[in-house]
């Protein structure tokens, strides 16, 4: 205590170690406070000393030097987006989505073939590496947004309009987010690019009715090309496996033909080749066979004599033998 302490009296005395003692509980109260603090599971805790990077905590609960060092906390797993061409004005299970005036300009693209289309797109990212999106490029979030639109404007300006409206989405979009993640790595933003998403594509209002007929029109030329193949891919296939049955069928018949000609040419020489053995023999058998089939076909034969005395009772008999035969 100072000579003007010990002069007051002790009321005076025990106010003033109140005070004091209070004094030093919000000091210790402030120094805690600002000493200690809470990292989310998604972020990462930046620490700087007099402006100058230290250390990067993980996440839990984390000390720093009071009023020396700050603390900057930087959301590393929490993924984010920037929408082009619209803006979100409610998010949920009803999505609803609106045009501004401003968002104009950034939606409406020249394509190659020097026609306009409005793109309208939205980049999803997260940070992967919190000192270099806070210390190596000044406000990344403003320029990933003109990073991305001067990429779209580069990849919409290389392909004509209809490859912009159709069927060259899917790789307009997959071309965008390669070449945003490039540039991301080349100015050292610690950002990656996880999807890049083409939420519509459509002509300029003025254009967009004629745009529709012209559209539908080749959709419906489509339809009748497709029709025509379904047509043609009935009709030339039965047509082809008629032919190769008639083919087939006519190779059978052929082979059919001369196999049996074969047989009966083996046949035939099988059959020379034992007459030449015994001609006689063979010509016999043959006159005996032949006879054998012809006589029984030309009916009652009558052999007589010179003078024909006994033909009579001959066929006398001959006719009471069909009588008899008749009755029976």
């Amino acid at each position: 205590m100072n000579k003007a302490e010990l002069n007051l009296p002790s009321e005076f005395k025990k106010i003033l170690e109140y005070w004091r003692l209070i004094a030093t509980v919000l000091f210790l109260v402030l120094i805690s406070w600002s000493s200690i603090f809470q990292i989310s599971t998604e972020e990462v805790g930046v620490i700087t000393r007099f402006g100058k990077y230290v250390r990067q905590v993980e996440s839990g609960l984390n000390f720093k030097i009071p009023f020396v060092e700050d603390i900057y906390k930087v959301p590393i797993e929490r993924q984010q987006k920037l929408e082009f061409g619209f803006r979100t004005t409610k998010a949920g299970i009803d999505t609803q989505y609106k045009k501004l005036s401003s968002t104009k300009d950034e939606s409406l693209m020249l394509t190659g073939d020097l026609n306009l289309a409005e793109v309208q797109w939205v980049v999803q990212y997260r940070v992967d590496d919190a000192y270099k999106n806070l210390f190596k490029v000044r406000n990344p979030q403003s320029t990933l947004r003109i990073i991305s639109e001067a990429a779209m404007r580069q990849i919409v300006g290389d392909r004509t309009v209809n490859e912009v409206l159709t069927v060259g989405r899917t790789e307009i979009a997959s071309e965008l987010q390669k070449l945003i993640q490039q540039i991301c790595r080349e100015y050292s933003m610690g950002i990656k690019i996880e999807q890049v998403v083409l939420q519509d594509v459509n002509p300029p209002e003025p254009v967009k009715a004629a745009f529709n007929a012209v559209n539908e029109a080749q959709q419906e030329k489509e339809t009748l090309i497709n029709q025509a193949k379904s047509e043609y891919n009935k009709v030339i296939p039965k047509a082809r496996g008629q032919a190769e049955e008639t083919i087939q069928q006519a190779k059978g018949y052929a082979a059919e033909r001369v196999n049996n000609a074969d047989g009966e040419a083996t046949r035939f020489t099988a059959l020379y080749n034992e007459f030449v053995k015994a001609p006689e023999v063979t010509k016999r058998r043959i006159y005996l066979e032949t006879m054998s089939n012809v006589i029984p076909n030309i009916g009652n034969v009558v052999i007589t004599d010179q003078k024909g005395n006994n033909v009579l009772p001959l066929l006398q008999m001959q006719m009471n033998k069909k009588t008899e035969n008749n009755e029976n």
